[in-house]
């Protein structure tokens, strides 16, 4: 695996963990000022309102995730991930959870740093047991 390929997996593995933990400012400098979120049903979602939408959930929620990398390619300053990704999200005053799985093909781009971003991310998660 090269360096590439490893940056990636670790952007993905801290977003688990910064997710799990409720850190959305540790979220945010993982994806580009521009990135665009596609999902099923809603409209292009864009980092502001991606950072509102989880900090709401944040507070009702807790959430857990996992993801298993199908694919992944790196060419230049671009990349592509394809995962099976699961969320957990669970009410912090009790009762039942809620599970989505799914796949999420992810565009990845390296800023000037040399760091890797999400750029775009489609996700097809849908209610699951």
């Amino acid at each position: 695996m090269n360096s590439d390929e490893q940056g990636i997996r670790q952007l993905i593995a801290h977003w688990h963990r910064a997710t799990a933990d409720g850190d959305v400012d540790a979220v945010l400098p993982l994806m580009a000022t521009d990135v665009v979120f596609l999902v099923a049903g809603q409209p292009p979602m864009g980092r502001d309102a991606f950072e509102k939408g989880l900090r709401a959930i944040l507070k009702t929620h807790r959430i857990e995730s996992t993801g298993d990398i199908q694919e992944l390619q790196v060419s230049g300053d671009l990349a592509y991930c394809w995962s099976v990704l699961k969320v957990r999200m669970i009410p912090l005053a009790g009762g039942a959870s809620t599970q989505r799985s799914g796949h999420v093909l992810s565009v990845l781009r390296k800023d000037p740093s040399g760091s890797w971003q999400i750029a775009r991310d489609a996700n097809l998660l849908v209610a699951s047991q």
